[in-house]
């Protein structure tokens, strides 16, 4: 697979699908949506991170490269993955 069908496959309705997002994880002060999206027979970490309510909620979705063979451990890496990122940009998340 090329470099542009990769890029693709990421952002097209190809064979990826989102799986039923989860429970949100509160982390000091965002809150984690994590929604691993199953990818041929693996899982992609994906997760939606947020802060703040109603007009001042602010939003941060991410789709990693990674994909794991198990739903459960993709889950585990995907709150771990968000939560670091969490703790390296903060609010500059956001842009």
């Amino acid at each position: 697979m090329g470099i542009l069908s990769g890029l693709k496959g990421l952002f097209s309705s190809g064979e990826s699908a989102p799986v039923e997002a989860e429970k949100a994880v509160e982390y000091k002060g965002f809150e984690i949506i994590p929604a691993p999206m199953k990818e041929g027979g693996q899982y992609r970490v994906a997760a939606t991170i947020t802060k703040g309510e109603g007009d001042e909620q602010k939003v941060h979705r991410f789709i990693r490269s990674d994909l794991i063979p198990n739903r459960d451990e993709c889950m585990e890496i995907t709150l771990r993955k968000s939560k670091l990122t969490i703790d390296q940009l903060g609010d500059n998340l956001f842009g």
